[in-house]
């Protein structure tokens, strides 16, 4: 699987880039049929402390599985888009 972090406006560092890719793996184990993952983080300009967004975009055959959260840290952030991305692909294995 193809594993691409962007950052938008900022510099990520490599600690970070390895966790989001540790949790975004376990993606995989559940479905090997997935192609790629791209993940967008990004700082929202509100004055909340939840301005941390992380988005997941997952490439399969024939579908595209996209989550966006936002949290307090990055790390909380993944946490909750890899749990709603398990469930598109739960959702979508028991489909095909």
């Amino acid at each position: 699987m193809d594993f691409k972090v962007n950052s938008v406006n900022f510099t990520v560092d490599q600690k970070l880039v390895n966790f989001i890719h540790e949790k975004v793996k376990k993606l995989e184990l559940m479905n090997n049929g997935i192609i790629s993952s791209e993940v967008f983080l990004r700082i929202d300009k509100n004055s909340t402390q939840e301005n941390k967004v992380a988005e997941v975009k997952l490439l399969m055959p024939g579908q595209e599985l996209f989550a966006k959260k936002q949290c307090k840290s990055f790390e909380e952030a993944t946490d909750q888009v890899v749990n709603a991305l398990k469930k598109q692909v739960e959702k979508h294995k028991t489909k095909h």
